[in-house]
């Protein structure tokens, strides 16, 4: 096979100098690349919309780090179902890992962010504004003339507005779209904060996507490093068909009329396009590189050239080394049951705490420092804060206390009902009151029902503390 023994020395974007090389891909075109215009375009929409799409009240998606409340597909998650939050992520995780090891990066391909918005937006606009490969390189050697100042006068400012367009929507996943779009009609000097929070986000935006670009999967990105943990020869990636591209003599350039299969020579044309189009400079016969994400722009290229030079396509396709050396087919590995049978158990989980969990939490706590009290009549008091967590979006009115598991009295401090507001928490103090003859022993676990008006909503416990010698 010829391949460059040394390619594994250094990435694709340094040059031999130490210095950045810079990437002047060629615009894709082919089967594949319309199939991910139409993914990425259905994925862009999605992000766009989901800050403002409501479902029962709640924001569709939202990440708000800071207050620490989350929404996912119209659920909120609050610090109290943080561990329901976890099991998402984790589900998640084991759901890219998943695919990882069956299909490669076919998520960096198709539908990670970054890649979408680096190959389906910028460069996009790079096209439409510098023109293709050759033309990109010509303008990037040229002199700052007129035309050069102008063009990335233009593309430099299009960058940015989209830029700071992606900040917004970034934004109203973080604080809520409902707050963005309050602190837009205020106006940006009422929330200067917010403003320069923006103008931060902006930057950090703009600086990936228009000179970080593909350093971002190859340095930045944590996930091409997995690769080599997650896959194995049975992985289906984008890889080139060596054996078939090499032949018995190697490449060789295409010559017309000849007869290539007598002569020995593989597939291969050494026409360089595939590398020409790769958005992160790699050679994809190399085989599998870390800086590979899977875009499929090599196979479109290579099928192209294939058509032009009457050879069967596929020379570049997504196989595995093991569909390449012995023609074996895709199976459902021990390892892909394995991750298959995880997700499954942590979906299940999920599925159920989350019909589990009530619209309104209610936690009972006693008051730190304080035993207990002793009244007439052999009554013991214990105080508790209590705090209620209204996850809805409608309020919970006429709350009130009652004891369940013994006969006694909860008196509020300030009130004997109210309404927990939507979205909101409710705290305050309590006492408990429980004739000591009702008692099994000095730590009773009562149990407390909240009630909105007659309706049970809610139940949770509490500890009681009594003296030991009125058992």
């Amino acid at each position: 096979m010829a391949m460059d023994e040394n390619f594994r020395d250094s990435i694709g974007t340094i040059n031999e100098e130490g210095k950045r090389a810079w990437i002047f891909p060629k615009k894709p075109s082919g089967r594949f690349y319309e199939y991910r215009k139409w993914v990425s375009y259905a994925l862009l929409l999605f992000l766009f919309a989901s800050p403002f799409i409501k479902v029962n009240g709640h924001q569709f998606l939202m990440f708000n780090v800071l207050e620490r409340r989350f929404n996912i597909f119209g659920l909120p998650f609050w610090p109290q179902d943080f561990h329901l939050f976890v099991i998402s992520m984790i589900s998640g995780v084991i759901f890219v890992a998943l695919f990882t090891v069956a299909f490669g990066r076919i998520f960096c391909g198709w539908m990670c962010p970054q890649t979408i918005f680096m190959e389906m937006v910028f460069r996009r606009i790079e096209y439409w504004i510098d023109g293709d490969r050759g033309a990109q390189i010509r303008l990037d050697r040229q002199a700052w003339n007129g035309e050069k100042i102008r063009k990335r006068v233009l593309k430099w400012s299009v960058f940015f507005v989209i830029s700071f367009i992606i900040a917004n929507v970034f934004l109203a996943y973080l604080i809520g779209s409902d707050r963005l779009i309050r602190y837009i009609t205020d106006g940006p000097l009422q929330h200067i904060s917010t403003l320069v929070s923006l103008l931060i986000f902006t930057a950090v935006f703009y600086f990936v996507f228009a000179w970080f670009r593909e350093q971002v999967c190859i340095i930045a990105c944590p996930y091409g490093r997995m690769q080599g943990v997650l896959l194995d020869n049975k992985s289906v990636v984008v890889a080139y068909d060596h054996k078939r591209g090499e032949g018995e003599s190697g490449r060789k350039k295409f010559r017309k009329n000849e007869d290539r299969e007598a002569l020995g020579h593989g597939d291969c044309i050494d026409c360089f396009q595939c590398v020409n189009v790769c958005p992160t400079g790699i050679d994809i016969r190399n085989g599998t590189q870390l800086e590979c994400v899977n875009c499929t722009a090599c196979i479109d290229e290579c099928d192209a050239i294939m058509e032009k030079v009457n050879l069967p396509k596929g020379l570049i396709r997504y196989a595995s080394e093991d569909n390449i050396e012995k023609k074996a087919k895709f199976t459902f590995t021990p390892r892909l049951k394995g991750y298959t049978a995880v997700l499954t158990i942590l979906i299940g989980v999920l599925v159920g705490m989350l019909f589990l969990r009530n619209d309104l939490e209610a936690n009972i706590l006693r008051l730190p420092g304080q035993l207990y009290e002793r009244k007439a009549g052999n009554i013991i008091s214990n105080v508790y804060t209590y705090k209620l967590v209204n996850k809805t979006t409608k309020d919970v009115a006429d709350v009130s206390f009652e004891l369940l598991s013994h006969p006694g009295t909860i008196s509020l401090v300030t009130h004997e009902h109210f309404t927990v507001l939507a979205e909101e928490l409710a705290e305050g103090t309590l006492f408990i009151e429980i004739n000591n003859a009702a008692l099994n022993g000095d730590k009773d676990k009562l149990r407390i029902g909240v009630y909105s008006g007659d309706q049970l909503i809610e139940t949770t416990t509490a500890a009681f503390l009594a003296p030991r010698s009125y058992k």
